[in-house]
């Protein structure tokens, strides 16, 4: 039986307070987040001035060793370098920049010679447009001082943590959502307990959940489709598919409906494998409008806001 997406005359009040409640969090925890995210990644731009002699050995050898370190050192120019910059400046793929800064591994199927070569040009481009404001001992030729390289550290740490600001509150957001459902669902006597991964949806125990499970789905070429948080209510449904729940946040209107498709996907591929009564559900908080929830309830997706999380229960929990 739907719960909220029959009830439009409720969308209204509930976006507001969804934005309020978010805005509530983002003034009160996202600042800190934000902070101690920042004081991570100084220390780690830290190490990176001292594995590079201070910024004097940056070479395709160093790369080779610390394939991270192009992160700070994209940062580290004047004017900092986005991936599709340096890749054009450099004539390397964007591909082969992603994976040694997130991966911290070396694009497969090159020669060493192909390697070296291309690291040899990305090399080139940041040592010519290496920030010597920041860096002030490379142009003065001396050995920087601990307060010359903390300062230089933050104002590279403070760029980098700005690009990637909104993964950071995404990711604070998603594990306070699901540590939000455990406690509900711990105080109603769940526990916490993962299924064997050889055994089927239908096999979970009543009484239990678990968090970021990938469960197959999809049609004749199935996908491992990562969802959330996965409940089996103390009821069982008479297929004994428990409930999938995926956690949504947003902090502003624009992004949600760019990225309502997924969903929309996901619900597809479940339906293919357990059928258009799955139950699959949002959990949502924040900036969600009546245009995505309108998309959401026209795929037959229903959802729970966070600042009503006691609906959980009309889905059987």
């Amino acid at each position: 039986m739907p719960v909220n997406l029959n009830k439009p005359e409720r969308w209204k009040d509930d976006i507001a307070q969804s934005v309020d409640f978010y805005n509530h969090w983002f003034m009160s925890f996202a600042p800190v987040t934000y902070r101690e995210a920042r004081v991570d990644v100084t220390r780690r731009v830290i190490r990176a001035i001292q594995h590079t002699d201070n910024l004097r050995q940056i070479s395709p050898a160093m790369l080779l060793n610390e394939p991270t370190a192009l992160l700070m050192l994209r940062s580290a120019t004047a004017p900092p370098l986005a991936r599709d910059r340096l890749s054009g400046l450099a004539n390397v793929s964007r591909s082969f920049i992603k994976r040694m800064e997130v991966q911290g591994k070396l694009p497969i199927g090159q020669s060493q010679g192909q390697l070296e070569r291309a690291l040899s040009r990305i090399c080139e481009i940041i040592l010519r447009l290496l920030d010597h404001d920041v860096f002030p001992w490379l142009k003065s030729e001396t050995q920087p001082t601990d307060a010359e390289v903390q300062r230089a550290a933050t104002i590279v740490a403070d760029r980098l943590t700005g690009a990637t600001a909104d993964p950071i509150i995404r990711n604070a957001q998603e594990q306070r959502q699901l540590a939000t459902i455990g406690a509900f669902l711990q105080a109603r006597g769940y526990v916490e307990e993962r299924p064997p991964s050889s055994a089927g949806l239908d096999q979970m125990q009543p009484g239990t959940y678990t968090f970021r499970y990938g469960v197959l789905a999809g049609g004749e070429h199935k996908v491992n489709i990562p969802i959330d948080a996965v409940v089996q209510p103390y009821q069982l449904r008479p297929d004994r598919i428990p409930l999938l729940i995926e956690a949504k946040s947003a902090g502003d209107f624009t992004n949600v409906n760019k990225r309502r498709k997924e969903e929309a996907t996901k619900m597809r591929q479940l339906k293919d494998t357990y059928g258009d009564n799955v139950p699959f559900i949002l959990f949502l908080n924040g900036y969600f409008d009546a245009a995505y929830l309108g998309y959401e309830a026209a795929e037959g997706i229903d959802w729970v806001w966070e600042h009503r999380i006691s609906d959980l229960e009309h889905f059987g929990v």
